[in-house]
């Protein structure tokens, strides 16, 4: 992947059974499951290459309720970099930069539409 290009797709489901079930069917995904502290991460699959994720609605850190929904993330080639220029571009930064171990750097952004979308540098690949 490269600066610019779609990184990653996230599902939030309000019913990660039936989403599984139904994107396995449509997609021909095969889903592995990932325990994480909070729940399950399931990492669907198009032979081994990983292409999506599914989680559900109650996985999200919140103060407010969150609909089901796909995130796309943006691949950056520096995040805080990035982030440093979203308000002054017409944007709003919806989560701060945070890592995930062996995930990357991520932070939510809004952009002047309201439409809200992760950006993330991967970490490095040796």
């Amino acid at each position: 992947m490269a600066h610019g290009n779609v990184h990653w797709s996230e599902l939030v489901s309000s019913d990660v059974a039936g989403s599984k079930k139904f994107f396995s069917e449509i997609c021909g995904w095969t889903i592995n499951e990932m325990p994480m502290p909070n729940g399950t991460y399931n990492v669907c699959m198009v032979g081994e290459q990983p292409v999506a994720g599914i989680m559900g609605v109650d996985q999200i850190p919140a103060d407010h309720e969150i609909p089901p929904h796909w995130m796309t993330y943006l691949e950056v080639a520096d995040v805080d970099a990035a982030v440093a220029k979203v308000a002054g571009i017409g944007g709003t930064v919806v989560r701060e930069p945070f890592d995930v171990p062996g995930v990357g750097r991520i932070a939510m952004i809004m952009d002047p539409g309201k439409a809200v979308c992760g950006i993330m540098t991967p970490p490095q690949q040796s």
